[in-house]
């Protein structure tokens, strides 16, 4: 029964995926137009093109995965202190709500005003869109904590840092790490735009280079390039998570079972 659920999810997983591909072969096997090339062409493009965008790829994950650090340090850091005081929340919710509002892509102007050209830009840029999420979710899973496993930790003496690493923290786990699976998909996204100003390498820049010197078939390679870069990311964190909140995964396939 254990195999036939694992096939059950591997067929369910790559069903979607496999139908978009064959859809697209034939939707456009007959294109003739010159920013639509038929997938096949766009294929035998993918081991050159893909060569030349391997010397992007460590710079623009080094980016993406400074960015992403900062925001989760900032984010959770930031999100406990004010999930966990009442006046605390209700001074900040308006700037909070205020800040999340605005669009990080209008931000790159000013951070480069501020921070230059070099990758510190790029790394601001991710830091400014993956903060919301992860901050946001970390204030209302603090907020959610029950007030008895709370009071249950003080009565045992579970005080000062120890009830944040001990108690706050995993107990609001499953709402940061949907704040972080947020922010992830952001950060690939911020990643690119941020690479499409006053850069010089990574895949955003040579992207917009195929596209501006109508290399189209490269152009679609590359953008395939990236959806496979964020769909491992994400499967990379899901994994992590898995390991992180083991104990929150295994009730719930309890609850199911039951």
């Amino acid at each position: 029964m254990t195999a036939w659920l694992v096939l059950r999810r591997v067929v369910l997983f790559v069903a979607l995926p496999v139908l978009l591909f064959v859809a697209w072969w034939y939707a456009s096997a007959d294109s003739v137009q010159v920013y639509q090339p038929p997938l096949k062409t766009i294929l035998s493009y993918l081991p050159s093109t893909w060569r030349t965008l391997l010397g992007d790829l460590v710079p623009s994950l080094t980016r993406l995965l400074s960015g992403y650090i900062l925001a989760l340090i900032v984010g959770i850091g930031v999100g406990v202190l004010i999930g966990s005081s009442r006046w605390l929340r209700a001074l900040t919710e308006p700037l909070l709500e205020f800040l999340r509002a605005i669009p990080p892509p209008v931000l790159v102007p000013i951070i480069i005003l501020v921070a230059g050209i070099g990758d510190l830009t790029k790394v601001l840029v991710v830091l400014s869109g993956c903060v919301w999420p992860i901050l946001l979710n970390t204030v209302e899973g603090v907020r959610a904590v029950d007030s008895v496993v709370l009071e249950t930790a003080r009565s045992y003496g579970v005080t000062g840092p120890a009830r944040i690493t001990r108690v706050i923290l995993p107990s609001a786990g499953p709402q940061i790490a949907a704040g972080l699976r947020q922010a992830l998909s952001i950060a690939i996204i911020l990643m690119v735009i941020s690479e499409m100003f006053a850069a010089s390498n990574g895949l955003g820049f040579t992207i917009v280079q195929f596209q501006r010197s109508f290399a189209i078939p490269e152009m679609w390679s590359g953008i395939i390039l990236l959806g496979l870069l964020g769909f491992g990311l994400s499967e990379l964190f899901r994994l992590a998570e898995r390991r992180a909140l083991a104990w929150y995964h295994g009730l719930r396939d309890a609850q199911r079972r039951s």
